[in-house]
């Protein structure tokens, strides 16, 4: 059976190898696997993304990402994904974007969505499935445990990377990396201050996306903590990325928030580096505590795992990588939940029995 499924990314981030946001990067994965597998794979996504299957492009926002370029964003996103149901033979839509409430199609169209960030962000209501033709599944098992509507939901399909891409390797040097979007959320002040209690040496590679927040963090949390130790190197392509993750002495992942998965401690494993995080959210799932990094509670205890992390083997973490982050998994679990919907009709999908 060739399946035809329309992913759709969020409005304002390129999905591609080279996006910063797991989202988009996960979308870039399934696309690239739908191909590879023989099916028909379409993208809604922002201009400039790079796609394996057919890119349905909207426009891309350069400006602040204010209320008004948010509703405009949203509204291309639909019209982009009417005029696709309307050529195409669609079997599923896939929805990845946290406003994904907002282009929702209507009762007819077989939709799934990933919930790729903390229930919390998205609304009640919608978590509840709001049609019969509306699925939603996590990314983790602690993000699934902690939707507040985990019972009308289908299993959760753990997120996962290119460990094979990611096995080059480098000359180990004393620098601690932390990695993504730079946000009050992902805590980066945090890994500055540990970094330089510590005697370490920082490089913090992402974006910071062109929110008001985001601007206003950086400008006031992060640019008065770097120097010529700890520096701000800006958005990296996927082969810079890997060069660094392959370097560093360790990643630091201080996230304030309860993070759903971690694509960058899952990289970052695959280059033999181990993990620096907070033990909250799904990262217990992926860092093993003295194995692969280690597990903190408190700002003040990143210091000192920082000075023990060359105890850490690296040949540990490349093993464990491999083992439980393969994101070829992780796509053929997709492609296996788009067959089971396409196939079965509405009253028979049983969440409870989809694995």
């Amino acid at each position: 059976m060739t399946l035809t499924i329309l992913n759709v990314a969020y409005p304002f981030a390129r999905v591609g190898p080279n996006a910063v946001g797991g989202a988009e990067q996960i979308v870039s994965h399934i696309d690239r696997g739908l191909v590879l597998a023989g099916h028909n794979s379409l993208v809604v996504a922002a201009e400039g993304s790079e796609v394996k299957g057919r890119l349905l492009p909207v426009p891309h926002v350069d400006g602040l990402l204010d209320r008004r370029a948010l509703e405009a964003g949203r509204q291309r996103h639909r019209a982009a994904i009417a005029v696709a149901l309307r050529r195409w033979s669609i079997d599923i839509v896939h929805l990845h974007g946290v406003d994904f409430d907002q282009y929702i199609p209507s009762p007819g169209t077989r939709s799934l969505v990933t919930l790729h960030l903390p229930s919390s962000w998205y609304p009640a209501d919608v978590l509840a499935r709001p049609h019969r033709d509306l699925w939603l599944h996590c990314v983790s098992k602690t993000q699934h445990e902690s939707c507040p509507s985990h019972r009308g939901m289908l299993s959760p399909i753990a997120n996962g990377v290119p460990v094979e891409e990611l096995s080059a390797r480098h000359a180990r040097r004393r620098f601690a990396l932390t990695l993504g979007r730079i946000c009050p959320e992902k805590g980066t002040h945090l890994a500055l201050d540990a970094a330089r209690r510590a005697g370490f040496a920082l490089l913090l590679a992402g974006a910071v996306f062109p929110y008001p927040a985001h601007e206003c963090y950086f400008q006031e949390e992060v640019q008065p903590r770097l120097d010529h130790a700890r520096r701000f190197i800006g958005a990296v392509d996927f082969a810079r990325k890997r060069r660094l993750l392959s370097a560093a002495r360790c990643l630091i992942v201080p996230s304030l928030v309860e993070e759903t998965s971690s694509l960058v401690a899952m990289e970052a494993l695959a280059c033999g580096t181990p993990v620096i995080g907070f033990r909250r959210g799904a990262l217990p799932e992926i860092i093993e505590d003295g194995k692969t990094g280690f597990l903190v509670c408190k700002p003040e205890e990143l210091v000192d795992a920082l000075k023990a992390v060359h105890r850490i083997d690296s040949a540990t973490c490349r093993v464990a990588a491999r083992r439980r982050f393969s994101h070829t998994i992780m796509v053929a679990q997709y492609i296996e939940r788009y067959r089971i919907l396409a196939a079965m009709s509405c009253s028979a999908v049983d969440t409870e029995t989809i694995s």
